[in-house]
C-alpha cells in the first residue's frame, strides 16, 4: 500500500527520531524526564506539520499530553519554539508545514 505524499512527509523517520533524541540529550525538553520519546510535532501533523528535525522534539508522555490537550498549549508552544530557535539559528516556522504546491 502506497502512502499519500502528505502522510509520508509528516511521518517521523527512524533517522530523524535518532537525531532528535541525540539533539535533545535523551530527555524531555520541557521537564527533563529521561522517560521520553522524540515524537512530538511542534506544528501538529493534523495541520501539515512535517516530520523533520526542526519540527520534532522529545517530550515525556505527561508533557506531550499537556502540549496536545491543555490550556497550557500556548505557553508550551512558545517554550518549544524558543528551544528550536536555540538549536537552529535559521529556524523558520513557515517551512515546517507540508505544502502540496511548493510556491516559494
Amino acid at each position: 500500500m502506497r502512502l499519500h505524499k502528505q502522510t509520508k512527509a509528516c511521518d517521523i523517520s527512524p533517522i530523524v527520531k535518532n537525531k532528535v533524541w541525540e539533539r535533545d540529550g535523551h530527555q524531555c525538553i520541557l521537564c527533563g524526564s529521561p522517560i521520553a520519546m522524540p515524537n512530538a510535532h511542534y506544528i501538529p501533523r493534523s495541520h501539515g506539520g512535517l516530520g523533520i528535525e526542526e519540527n520534532i522534539v522529545t517530550l515525556c508522555l505527561c508533557c506531550h499530553d499537556k502540549y496536545d490537550n491543555s490550556q497550557e498549549r500556548k505557553l508550551l508552544k512558545n517554550e518549544i519554539k524558543d528551544y528550536l530557535r536555540s538549536k537552529y539559528p535559521t529556524w523558520d516556522e513557515s517551512k515546517l508545514r507540508y505544502r502540496k504546491w511548493n510556491h516559494a
